[in-house]
């Protein structure tokens, strides 16, 4: 395969980094250009097999992609405690809202996206002639990646693979760029597999994931195509849409499941769309864990936490979460199933495929609960666990420093609920099996359709189906409020946080840590355009209200 490489556009460009001497512009190898004389690939099917690998890599990771999208909402949080986690204050701006041009994980998200959805086009070129399939794949990957790009930057940079490689890629932006991928994801749909749902062969899209991603554009249409304009107006044709493409997706066997913490296990269920197999779930596991929650992976990294307004979406005392004894046990702090629980003491061993005996009879990993820890945190034998000043390990709700006082610094090891989506007790905290779509976050998009206008349901009803299986209370009546939290509470920390806070017009608003300067800050919906890409690509525009960040 062809390799894309670095070229400066013009010597012009170079007199431009003058300007910019106080700021790093290293211009990355991106979607700005292509290996000249591209004549198409030699193995399409090699270049998909890195695509997945890729975007697979990209989604397993704690930052980038995924810190924009969860990080900067009310579900997630990185406190500095001492010295860990501080990192130039990266997690906190995020969280405050307060990011500005330099962040890394603002830069390295723009690149990734535009380089994936450049190999998917290079796969789709005409010389690369490759095998239906296997453009259909591609079809489907760079309606993704533009999805992405669109939905953080508000602009996507697009190269034909026809043109000279000094062409400047056009830019495409609200219809012209929800066009551009709906007509990608009618081929993916049209050339895809009907992969049946518990098949275990979602690891590779087929057609439910390009109707999932379908309906996922059209249901934020009016964010794309309005940018920053609030409040959002909603399209009665595009919302039957979204109900008619769920429900194709449910011909193919997805369905709700019972078992919450189990659909995020590697075994097949009939819920999982679509999940990556390149990346581990070692990330969503350790990056919340204390450095003594459990001897896997050498312990936890004791950064992610979650707010406790975020915590208060669910059902149950507010100040406990527990099981009886160990996971398999009932929840006694009137919780719903998908708060999860902290266990006493680990699970005996059972033999269970993807568990491990190397401590005394227990399961590796089983002492550590599921869904949101707060409280003392238990060993595998029932012992109390101590931080590494002696201290009960208990997650406290609040984030204090040493004074008392409520702060995103000086924090100690034991502030901030955790959240545990992937237990370590399955496959040792490194399965390959993070999850991308699945069935719930297709119901709700029916539900919250409905609510728009479309017919096929109730959309009231819709949503208690499923609260009904995860052991929740039924609502009486379903309001746009309450459809955000209810997405909040199934989806929670699964990509869609941000996405869905915007579309429901909440992601501007206040909530614990967040600059009270930025509150009502419509601009940061979305993330700035790169520097380095300004200067490699005219054809892009500042999104507004960074347009005079970036002096000297």
């Amino acid at each position: 395969m062809k390799r894309f490489e670095l070229k400066f556009l013009s010597l012009a460009f170079l007199a431009v980094f003058g300007l910019y001497s106080c700021t790093n512009l290293e211009i990355e190898e991106t979607d700005s250009f292509i290996s000249e004389g591209f004549q198409g690939l030699e193995d399409p099917q090699s270049a998909l097999d890195q695509l997945y690998n890729q975007v697979g890599g990209q989604l397993g990771d704690q930052a980038n992609t995924y810190a924009l999208t969860s990080v900067t909402t009310d579900e997630q949080l990185v406190p500095t405690r001492g010295a860990d986690w501080g990192d130039n204050g990266r997690w906190r701006k995020l969280h405050q809202h307060e990011w500005g041009f330099e962040e890394t994980d603002i830069l390295t998200p723009f690149d990734q996206w535009n380089s994936n959805q450049l190999l998917a086009s290079q796969i789709l070129d005409e010389r690369s002639a490759a095998p239906s399939g296997v453009g259909a794949q591609a079809h489907f990957l760079r309606a993704w990646s533009m999805y992405m790009i669109l939905d953080l930057y508000g602009q996507v940079p697009y190269r034909d693979t026809q043109l000279s490689s000094s062409t400047v890629p056009e830019v495409l932006i609200g219809a012209d760029a929800v066009n551009f991928i709906l007509a990608d994801l009618d081929e993916a749909i049209s050339g895809l597999p009907a992969i049946s749902a518990g098949s275990g062969e979602q690891n590779r899209a087929g057609k439910a994931a390009a109707r999932l991603l379908k309906a996922k554009v059209l249901l934020n249409r009016s964010v794309f195509e309005s940018q920053l304009a609030e409040p959002r107006s909603f399209n009665a044709a595009d919302m039957q849409e979204v109900v008619n493409l769920v429900d194709a997706i449910a011909a193919d066997g997805y369905a709700l499941q019972s078992g919450y913490f189990e659909i995020f296990e590697p075994s097949p269920d009939t819920e999982t769309i679509w999940f990556i197999d390149s990346g581990n779930t070692g990330n969503r596991i350790f990056n919340g864990l204390h450095y003594r929650s459990t001897g896997l992976g050498g312990g936890g990294w004791n950064g992610f936490s979650t707010l406790a307004e975020f915590y208060d979406l669910f059902e149950g005392d507010p100040n406990q979460n527990r099981y009886a004894s160990d996971l398999e046990s009932a929840q006694i702090d009137g919780q719903e199933e998908r708060r999860g629980g902290v266990p006493n003491i680990g699970v005996p061993f059972t033999n269970r495929p993807g568990s491990s005996d190397d401590n005394g009879g227990f399961e590796d990993g089983s002492n550590v609960g599921n869904g949101f820890l707060v409280g003392q945190q238990y060993d595998l034998d029932g012992t109390p666990l101590e931080d590494r000043q002696g201290n009960p390990l208990e997650f406290s709700r609040g984030f204090v420093d040493g004074n008392g006082a409520p702060s995103l610094i000086n924090n100690s090891e034991r502030t901030g609920i955790r959240v545990m989506k992937y237990n370590p007790r399955n496959g040792g905290g490194f399965a390959n099996h993070v999850m991308v779509m699945r069935y719930a976050d297709a119901h709700l998009m029916k539900a919250e359709a409905i609510l728009r206008g479309a017919s096929g349901g109730d959309a009231t009803a819709l949503v208690n189906e499923l609260r009904t299986i995860r052991n929740a209370t039924p609502l009486g009546s379903v309001s746009e409020s309450d459809m955000l939290d209810e997405r909040g509470r199934e989806l929670y920390c699964e990509w869609w946080r941000r996405n869905d806070m915007i579309r429901f017009g909440q992601y501007t608003r206040q909530w614990e840590f967040k600059s009270d300067t930025e509150t009502g800050n419509a601009a940061r919906n979305l993330f700035p355009i790169p520097l380095p890409q300004l200067l490699a690509n005219p054809t892009l525009v500042q999104n507004p209200g960074y347009e005079q960040k970036h002096s000297v």
